[in-house]
């Protein structure tokens, strides 16, 4: 008999009888797409028991009756990791794992492997890659793989009997956009593959227990390829972030269920694989030149850890009409902000220079309190005079050119001394009492023009 063709929205499952450029429903674009229609839903076996003995299978329950337990948490092996995790991965959890071609996704998964091999069966799907060449990449970086299973399949049902084989504890696929459902007519990769086998995982994590860790690629936006409706099933999403020709790489949680959001761990490329940086201050400090025009340091908060990070900046006299901005690391839009209020309320005259931005390392900087240091760095290399070596700041600048506080000052100011410093550029007006380390000396100012004149 021949089946009857539907069709149905990749992001909110609305079902219409034939192609349309916009759904009706959710009014997204191009995600209407083909299906054949099911024969007959079946039930199971645990469904068909209970309609026979009249009783519900699953029903609600009130707050009082469910039970409350803690997560069990399992170290991964690697301290940063499990600090993005918020202090381990979780049994029964999927954790979506994206980042850009060759960034270290596998290799961070196949690392981990080696330690969790110690205390639980691993099995390591890949559609990418052959056994042999796990095994190869394997040795490159010491993984023993005792208790590590290898599998090379792109067929989910084929996965999935694997998995009631070996019975793992941890589960590692490589990647989502290679595997396929056989039901869904699709090609492996596409929207509605990825929901169903996505979809797939959950309930095996859910049910078994089993811990899945899912490698997703991302696409040119930097978004993981997929609907967006991938990163609402999963319980943690992770993204791993850093230029491929640079040694750091930072690991960024987009999403948790069981955890911060605002934590990131940070590593090295190396030879070897990847290595821990606990330390990523002095790290992305390090080869800072001294007395150079156009570079400040400030201090930014990564969830509970502060970070001391290098802002440059080069100010160059304009050969165009239109002066070019180029920002990396600083969002575009506030970069424009701070000269503007640059020029403004400080009284350099940007508008015929051409100005670049650079945050040293690959950190994405997205809190206000780098604003001073970012204007001060440009402010230096406008008028060509270096900011002390020995000097970090910290503030929000406002439109007004006024400083406005920050969270968590002290914790920022003992990361500031810890790693050298003798003086520290922060807001006049704080909150509450605020005790100076030993042999820090803050200079407070109240706005951008008392900055520059106290320095510059």
């Amino acid at each position: 008999m021949k089946t009857k063709t539907l069709f149905y929205c990749t992001e909110c499952g609305n079902e219409t009888p034939k192609w349309q450029g916009k759904c009706p429903a959710c009014g997204a674009w191009n995600t209407i797409v083909e299906r054949p229609a099911e024969k007959a839903a079946r039930k199971s076996p645990a469904a068909s028991r209970g309609s026979a003995l009249g009783v519900a299978v699953n029903r609600p329950r009130t707050m009082a009756e469910v039970e409350t337990t803690d997560e069990l948490r399992f170290p991964t092996g690697m301290g940063e990791l499990d600090r993005v995790l918020g202090g381990g991965a979780v049994r029964g959890s999927l954790v979506l794992v994206g980042g850009a071609p060759g960034i270290g996704k596998s290799t961070l998964m196949l690392q981990i492997c080696d330690q969790l091999c110690r205390s639980a069966t691993v099995l390591y799907v890949s559609g990418e890659e052959s056994e042999r060449q796990i095994k190869l990449r394997a040795e490159r970086l010491r993984v023993r793989g005792e208790g590590l299973h290898l599998l090379s399949e792109t067929n989910l049902e084929n996965v999935v009997d694997a998995v009631h084989t070996v019975q793992p504890g941890v589960l590692v696929v490589d990647s989502i956009q290679t595997l396929y459902h056989g039901d869904v007519t699709a090609a492996p990769g596409s929207i509605s593959q990825v929901k169903e086998c996505t979809m797939a995982l959950m309930q095996l994590a859910k049910g078994e227990g089993i811990t899945v860790f899912v490698i997703g690629h991302v696409n040119k936006e930097g978004s993981i390829a997929g609907p967006k409706v991938l990163e609402h099933m999963v319980d943690c999403v992770l993204y791993f972030e850093g230029e491929r020709h640079m040694a750091y790489r930072i690991l960024r949680a987009a999403k948790n269920r069981f955890g911060a959001t605002n934590e990131i761990g940070v590593f090295e490329m190396e030879d070897g694989g990847l290595a821990e940086v606990p330390n990523p201050s002095e790290s992305l400090l390090a080869g800072r030149p001294e007395d150079a025009p156009g570079t400040c340091v400030t201090c930014v908060m990564e969830g509970v850890r502060p970070v001391l990070a290098e802002i440059q900046a080069l100010v160059v006299p304009s050969s165009f009409g239109n002066p070019r901005r180029v920002s990396n690391g600083v969002e575009y839009n506030r970069a424009m902000l701070l000269l503007a209020v640059l020029e403004k309320r400080g009284g350099l005259l940007l508008g015929n220079c051409d100005a670049y931005l650079n945050v040293i390392g690959g950190l994405s900087l997205d809190e206000p309190a780098a604003d001073l240091a970012a204007m001060l760095a440009l402010a230096s290399s406008f008028r060509d005079k270096p900011v002390p070596s020995d000097l970090a700041a910290i503030g929000e600048v406002g439109l007004t050119g006024e400083l406005r506080a920050v969270s968590n000052l002290g914790q920022r100011l003992s990361e500031v001394r810890r790693l050298g410093f003798t003086k520290c550029l922060i807001p006049k007006r704080i909150q509450g009492k605020l005790a100076a380390p030993e042999g820090l000396e803050l200079i407070r100012v109240a706005n951008i023009r008392e900055a520059l004149a106290a320095l510059l």
